[in-house]
């Protein structure tokens, strides 16, 4: 039986489990943690390898140049036009409306406010053994970029450490693999505790935020994405989902992108024909620069806690809402609550309530269950369009992917 058919049934066997025993399920819940921290714990490594030798597989600095151009202009057009999708769907809907809050009304603390320049500056790594065991993702990506063009500057003394970074690289793959034979059980625990803890009944009056969100994510994937590829990276676009399965099934059932990227390498280089070079340094850039679905989701939230406590939203503050969400989708690490963390700081600059966070916090999991899906989707649309670019991406073996494989 193939992987993901499993994953599918650990998750509705989840739920099931998860609504006869309700809360009495701790050990179930330890136990979908502890595969969780055993994805993360590949992380770190499978980051930093894939950096290092994309880059410096990438002999010519201008191809390199044009490559992260490429990459980090995509990233930034689908986020935006990611939150485009989020506030038309919101306004349309307005899920807040009727709520009638009031600050008073709430009994969440107030999470403090972000400075922007202190984060920004905050991922330049002092201790980079401390970004490792601290899973600072975008410290270890600056780590990995200078190390690779200090590698290429060594000429051939450097091709030595390349050549181990390239072995654990190889290394850290056949865990992966190990890992996610382990995944369908570590699905059906997370599943049964989120829903054993949560239960149906209280996600009622929250239904139609996570409908809204639910819906902007599908048109974001159905439409933007899928005209990406058809339009822009010029291949069909049916093979891409298809490839693309295994990765979509974890980020859905785990809703975390960053636990997902080994997968999602996979993926990319197995089932897409997509060269080891580009996949690795646009999926591991993607799995933290590159968050749509966590765009989508503070930009629903936002205006959903504004139009719960009757606050106007002005186009000025729109307009913030725009740089803030992009700002901080950037940053947010691609692991489950972090959405919350990075919603703070676009509440923050709109001037909306941050107490507000406690009326999403609740069905947060499961909204970001579908966004965690939509951040892996979108890095490995932009590989596909990066790839075809260079010419990095066999053709044969993309379309030539089965539902099955």
């Amino acid at each position: 039986m193939k992987l993901w058919i499993k994953i599918l049934i650990g998750l509705v066997a989840g739920v099931i489990f998860g609504l006869i025993l309700g809360r009495e399920i701790e050990i179930i819940r330890l136990c979908g943690q502890a595969f969780i921290d055993l994805l993360k714990m590949l992380v770190g490594l499978i980051v930093f390898t894939s950096l290092v030798t994309g880059i410096c597989h990438i002999n010519d600095p201008k191809k390199l140049g044009r490559i992260g151009f490429r990459t980090l202009a995509v990233y930034a057009i689908t986020t935006l036009v990611a939150i485009a999708i989020g506030l038309v769907v919101v306004y349309a809907f307005k899920p807040g409306i009727g709520l009638n809050l009031s600050v008073a009304q709430t009994s969440g603390s107030v999470l403090a406010e972000t400075n922007l320049m202190d984060f920004i500056f905050n991922n330049i790594p002092s201790n980079p053994f401390a970004s490792f065991a601290q899973g600072k993702v975008l410290q270890i990506i600056v780590f990995a970029a200078f190390f690779a063009f200090a590698i290429t500057l060594s000429g051939e003394k450097g091709k030595p450490i390349l050549k181990v970074i390239e072995s654990i690289s190889e290394v850290m793959y056949s865990l992966t693999h190990f890992i996610m034979k382990l995944a369908p059980y570590g699905v059906f625990a997370l599943i049964a505790s989120t829903v054993g803890s949560i239960g149906l009944e209280v996600l009622l009056p929250l239904v139609k935020f996570l409908a809204c969100t639910y819906l902007a994510c599908i048109l974001q994937i159905v439409v933007i994405f899928s005209l990406a590829l058809r339009f822009i990276a010029k291949v069909k676009v049916i093979p891409f989902f298809k490839g693309m399965k295994d990765a979509v099934v974890l980020a859905f059932t785990t809703s975390s992108s960053s636990a997902t990227l080994p997968v999602s390498l996979e993926c990319a280089r197995d089932h897409l024909g997509i060269s080891a070079d580009i996949s690795g340094f646009v999926l591991s850039l993607g799995s933290t620069v590159n968050m749509n679905g966590a765009a989508i989701g503070q930009a629903i939230s936002a205006i959903f806690i504004a139009q719960a406590y009757g606050i106007e939203v002005t186009w000025v503050k729109i307009a913030i809402l725009f740089m803030t969400a992009l700002v901080s989708a950037i940053g947010a690490a691609g692991i489950p609550g972090t959405g919350l963390i990075m919603l703070s700081v676009v509440l923050t600059a709109m001037g909306l309530p941050v107490e507000g966070i406690v009326l999403v916090a609740g069905v947060d999991r499961i909204r970001e269950m579908m966004s965690a899906v939509v951040n892996i989707l979108g890095d490995a649309v932009t590989a596909v369009y990066v790839a075809k670019k260079e010419n990095q991406i066999d053709l044969k073996k993309y379309h030539r992917t089965t539902w099955l494989d």
